[in-house]
């Protein structure tokens, strides 16, 4: 019989303490507070991520059920609702988003020999924003229209095992192009956009810090074809244009040269045209790599589902920014653990499991794997028979 750990502390294990610790203390989050730490604070709020708890009360009620076991789980003292609400309303959300940083950059390295479905050696990113639909009168600081609140997501995904590398919260009225000037290029890797990050002025920096855009085109672009170049039509491609922008403004803005690639969707049949400042891809390689935008996409259909950043235990704008870096962080320490431990389950398969047994002592690289348990069969030749033959 397994006498370790609880899960839910062997999950914990992996998270870096160190680090945690001096993101606390450069934000001076333990300050003047004598039991209820941040660490405690995190590992309660990671509790009601992995099993779906909905409000503060549902917290504190399992918590409380369980408190003869709240030591094995790291967890200090028993958080009361008003005290786990005051935490996330006052302490500094920007000590969880440094750490949830600090969880990427571990989770990027594991996962950095991943491919995907274009075989590139640069680093790829996919970058889209998503809306959170808020109440007014309950979020008043985040109105997005007259009759209600909303925030913006925007992420940038790294393709390479779905890892965001880079979150900036805004209010919904927020154009999505500005997130550009927050975001840090790197060198040779490639930015897969949607139209709504349209803006030529902040576009050409990509070419300045030696960077790859892949964007849609709006159909009300104008440009100018110089030369076209040989396409294969059989592979959904229907041009592949080196052309210059002729607008007004966006002449000035950008007055580079472009590519302009158009090609068909084969599974939808949607005519498509991108624009990108990379000359030495393959047409068809392009095509695909927009393709692989849709994966973020994915990724927020599946953290709106999966975790809880929908529903938010408290109203401040602190305490929404607090829950959704933890959340990032949860989702990324999952990823992290599934890579360290070599599970074949998925997250989404992981924090079903995860969500039922955070008491449960047994390995927990055992818990995500579906041996069946076969019983000893008793050997027959020691048997008292019942009747004489």
């Amino acid at each position: 019989m397994y006498a370790g750990k609880l899960v839910f502390a062997q999950l914990m294990g992996h998270l870096p303490l160190h680090t945690f610790r001096r993101c606390v203390a450069r934000y001076e989050g333990d300050r003047k507070v004598q039991r209820f730490t941040c660490l405690d604070q995190y590992l309660c709020m990671a509790f009601a991520q992995l099993t779906y708890r909905e409000s503060l009360r549902d917290i504190e009620a399992c918590l409380r059920a369980q408190r003869h076991k709240l030591y094995h789980m790291g967890i200090g003292s028993l958080p009361s609702r008003s005290t786990l609400a005051d935490a996330n309303e006052t302490r500094d959300w920007r000590m969880h988003a440094g750490f949830a940083q600090s969880l990427i950059a571990i989770a990027r390295k594991l996962y950095a020999g991943d491919g995907f479905d274009v075989e590139l050696s640069q680093t790829v990113y996919a970058l889209d924003a998503t809306t959170i639909d808020l109440c007014l009168s309950v979020f008043p600081w985040a109105r997005f229209q007259t009759v209600k609140s909303a925030i913006k997501l925007h992420t940038l995904l790294d393709l390479r095992g779905s890892i965001p590398s880079f979150i900036h919260i805004t209010d919904g009225k927020g154009s999505d192009y500005k997130a550009l000037d927050v975001l840090l290029l790197e060198a040779g890797s490639f930015y897969i956009m949607d139209r709504g990050y349209i803006d030529f002025a902040r576009l050409n920096r990509f070419n300045f810090a030696s960077a790859f855009f892949v964007i849609r085109a709006r159909a009300n672009t104008l440009f100018r074809r110089l030369y076209s170049h040989p396409i294969d039509k059989s592979s959904g491609l229907i041009c592949d244009q080196t052309i210059i922008l002729t607008g007004a403004t966006s002449a000035f803005t950008y007055p580079a040269k472009l590519r302009r690639v158009a090609f068909r969707d084969l599974e939808t049949g949607k005519r498509l045209a991108i624009l990108t400042n990379n000359f030495a891809l393959p047409a068809a390689s392009l095509a695909q790599l927009y393709r692989c935008r849709w994966q973020v996409e994915l990724f927020f259909k599946w953290i709106k589902q999966h975790l809880r950043i929908k529903a938010f235990y408290g109203t401040s704008e602190n305490a929404v920014r607090s829950q959704i870096w933890i959340a990032v962080s949860v989702y990324v320490l999952i990823a992290i653990v599934k890579k360290r431990l070599g599970i074949k389950a998925s997250l989404y398969t992981m924090l079903q499991v995860l969500s039922l047994t955070p008491f449960e002592k047994i390995p927990m690289d055992r818990a995500f794997f579906d041996d069946e348990i076969h019983s000893p069969q008793p050997n027959e030749d020691n048997q008292l028979k019942m009747f004489d033959e």
